[in-house]
């Protein structure tokens, strides 16, 4: 009779045993990929620098779609064109969700975390590329940091009608320092895993390295800069009225679609997140191959002289008349991608893909790094040529929007609903950067005093390149010179233009 009553007793515990002996191993329907261990899957496995290059060498070994098991948790990499655009074009109603991140969305940004984006006039990019050129001419030594000003005074004046007239405006340096603690506490094993083990959130976070504190930093500084720069906007509504840049057609429609304050903040302050540093990252990767490259750089700037002549800089009007340029915009993007693993998505329901079985929750990562290194797409993948795209010179939306996968440029912009809606600013911004540069300057590797041979800046991945969610070089050396006194003279007979006419309206000095 005492064993019939223990016999529920004993099954439960030994039901409960096998589920937790269960955690982390891989089901029979998944996807293949690296072997497991009891309870924590590959969490083992998972490399905490430039996950990336790991992921691109599981890819070699299990195929274009293989799981990782993240304790209970699954994910999948997707390294494959075809897969992709089934999952993330043909299925975006189940794979368009992002995942569950106690950090990003909840410590830092309280839940109201969306990336928007809309176009922007030319005149804009016109007058700051304008500036750019003028920055290098004054202080080419500095070039990492002028574009970084330019990228970033291009969002700020799309989202806030607030340009950025130098990289020490104050919220410039304030939007810094967030985006580099962003990044830090975004790393693969920054924080505890507390989004699969729920039960870590309990134990003391001095035993954590201080995740919840270092969040709560973030947050602080997010709340301040961004509310700060909500604040001007609703102030110059109230003094001079609105104007048509983001944030005042986000209040405009306040009341209309719902949308708090809070909403409207953090809107517009992610927004202005998400589109300062990542066209500053490719321009400096390029400008890196314009060093490693000449004959490249030779054969843009002698393309950008038959159309343009040293009389007039170039304008977007130019596009279809320089298709090398073209090319060379999409070379950028695809040879050192800012985004190596793009942003990851999270299934909303169960899904079959080519046989496999991904359950509902299943995050899903596009292997962007691997995609662009695909020899059978792009012959010697490591060397910077514009020809991996000969004859494919229609902007990025319109590759990224066709049905079918293999006319697919890059991967930069994202997938499905999640296509990033900044891809026709950062097309724009990209060329109108280095369609000017290249018009105006030569760029060429810095002497060593000491050898009198040239430094040349170091192209790798895994040594040249900086850690982090982003993809950006170290910064390095190069000599950049005018290319003749009548363009220096155009230049500045430009920028003066700019900073008597157009420039004024987007200046705000008494901002913080």
């Amino acid at each position: 009779m005492g064993l019939l009553l223990l016999a529920p007793v004993i099954f439960t515990v030994g039901v409960l045993i096998y589920s937790i002996a269960c955690i982390g191993r891989r089901g029979p329907n998944l996807p293949n990929g690296p072997r497991t261990l009891p309870i924590i899957g590959n969490l083992h496995q998972m490399p905490l620098h430039k996950p990336y290059l790991q992921f691109t060498e599981w890819a070699k070994q299990y195929g274009g779609m293989y799981s990782l098991k993240l304790g209970p948790g699954t994910a999948v990499v997707l390294t494959d064109r075809r897969i992709i655009k089934q999952i993330m074009d043909k299925k975006a109603s189940a794979s368009s969700n992002r995942p569950v991140s106690l950090v990003s969305q909840h410590l830092i940004t309280e839940g109201d975390h969306m990336l928007m984006m809309d176009n922007t006039p030319s005149k804009i990019h016109q007058a700051e590329s304008v500036q750019l050129l003028y920055d290098v001419l004054q202080s080419p030594d500095e070039w990492m940091q002028h574009l970084k000003r330019f990228s970033n005074s291009i969002i700020m004046s799309i989202v806030y009608g607030i340009r950025s007239p130098s990289i020490d405006a104050p919220w410039t340096k304030k939007l810094n320092d967030i985006v580099e603690l962003w990044a830090r506490i975004n790393e693969f094993g920054a924080t505890p895993p507390v989004d699969l083990f729920p039960i870590l959130k309990l134990v003391p976070q001095r035993f954590l390295g201080n995740w919840m504190n270092r969040a709560s930093l973030v947050h602080d500084k997010v709340h301040n800069l961004y509310g700060g720069l909500l604040r001007s906007v609703e102030e110059r509504r109230r003094t001079t009225g609105p104007t048509d840049c983001i944030a005042d057609r986000l209040l405009e429609q306040e009341e209309k679609h719902g949308l708090s304050s809070h909403n409207i903040m953090l809107l517009a302050g992610v927004t202005l997140k998400g589109g300062s540093d990542t066209s500053a990252s490719t321009l400096s990767s390029w400008l890196q191959a314009m060093i490693l490259y000449p004959e490249v750089q030779k054969k843009a700037q002698a393309e950008i002289d038959a159309v343009v002549g040293d009389k007039r800089l170039p304008t977007w009007s130019d596009y279809k008349s320089m298709p090398y340029l073209a090319t060379m915009v999409k070379e950028a993007m695809r040879w050192r991608p800012t985004a190596p693993l793009g942003f990851p998505h999270a299934l909303s329901e169960d899904q079959w893909v080519d046989g496999k079985f991904l359950p509902k929750g299943t995050v899903l990562f596009v292997n962007v790094y691997g995609l662009h290194q695909d020899e059978s797409k792009f012959p010697h993948p490591n060397t910077f040529d514009p020809d991996h795209y000969k004859g494919r010179t229609l902007l990025a939306a319109e590759y990224a929007n066709s049905a079918d996968y293999e006319n697919r440029d890059h991967y930069g912009f994202g997938n499905g609903r999640r296509l990033c809606p900044g891809i026709h600013l950062a097309d724009r911004n990209l060329w109108h950067a280095i369609t000017k540069l290249l018009w105006a300057f030569k760029i060429e590797p810095k002497m060593d005093p000491e050898t009198k041979k040239p430094i040349l800046p170091d192209p790798s991945v895994e040594t040249g390149y900086r850690e982090g969610l982003t993809m950006c070089p170290f910064e390095f050396p190069a000599m950049i010179t005018v290319r003749s006194e009548a363009r220096r003279q155009l230049i500045l007979k430009e920028y003066a233009d700019a900073k008597a006419n157009f420039f004024p309206k987007y200046e705000q000095v008494d901002l913080f």
